[in-house]
Parts: structure tokens; sequence; C-alpha cells
């Protein structure tokens, strides 16, 4: 558990303080657009689908990630969708600090030919998992180019978290 006594006698804040300390909120819930869940829970692991970042269901900055859309962009978009990620799984779960520990984070980029910085997109996601759970964040990843994506999305983002 989050809350328990850090190393200086104080309390470690739970995830959902780490994420309001650093100013972020979740957004909405993902829809589906096919048919499949967007959090599958079973055997104390959470299994979430693969995240892409839609405004007012518009793909966010579609493209392949090097000629169309920018590596520092499509960073930010791997974060974007590990936030929505985060907000599926606070739909099923109640809360985002029952997760106990994230276990695998797999980025999908969209890439252009010759592309080869998936690891620095994939940052994205990961780095923000930190951020927000410590330690229990920093997940075995995997970082794949791919010719394409749902809808043109630059990036997507799955999960695999132990949750209690």
């Amino acid at each position: 558990m989050f809350s328990t006594g850090g190393s200086d006698g104080g309390v470690t804040p739970t995830p959902s303080a780490r994420l309001a300390g650093l100013g972020l909120v979740l957004p909405p819930p993902p829809t589906p657009k096919g048919t499949y869940a967007p959090v599958v829970v079973s055997g104390g692991l959470a299994y979430v689908s693969g995240q892409i970042v839609t405004d007012e269901g518009r793909i966010v900055h579609p493209g392949l990630v090097d000629a169309e859309v920018p590596t520092d962009v499509a960073k930010d978009l791997a974060r974007r969708a590990t936030l929505q990620g985060l907000s599926a799984l606070q739909r099923i779960l109640g809360s985002i600090d029952r997760i106990r520990q994230v276990l695998r984070v797999g980025v999908y980029v969209a890439s252009s030919p010759g592309f080869v910085r998936q690891h620095e997109v994939a940052n994205g996601a990961t780095d923000l998992l930190v951020d927000v759970f410590g330690e229990a964040g920093r997940p075995a990843r995997a970082s794949v180019g791919v010719v394409s994506l749902p809808l043109g999305a630059a990036v997507e983002v799955e999960l695999l978290v132990a949750v209690e």
C-alpha cells in the first residue's frame, strides 16, 4: 500500500495524491470503438486495452512518427494515452490507489521508414507511471514500431497492472 510510513517517518503519498501533486487530472474514461472491454480484471491483474488519444471523437496528431508527427509530440501522446488508461482503471477499480504495481506497458508507435526512436516515445508513458507510482510504476516494457494503428493514431499504449 502507498500510505505506509516513508523512510523519513512521514506518510508516502498515494498514487492519486501524487497525480494531484503533479497538477494532473485524469481525462474521461475511454469509450470502446469495437467489441472489447477497456479493462478486464482477473486473478489480481487488470489488463487495459490499447489506448489512443482522441479529442471530441477525433484522433489527436494522426500520422507516422518522424514524418508527420514529431518525436516529442509522440512522447506526449504516449503520456496522454497512459493517463487515459489510468482513467479506465479508475472507472473499473474505483481508485487508482488499488494499483499495487505496474507490471508491463506496451507502446506501439506508427513509425515512418527508418525511425528507430520508439523507446524515446515510450518514455512518455513510463516516466509518467514512475512519477505517479514511484518504483512500483517502473514496468517491463515493449516499444514497438508498426506500419499503422487504428484510426490513423500515431501512438497506442496498453497496460498490465497488479491490483488489490
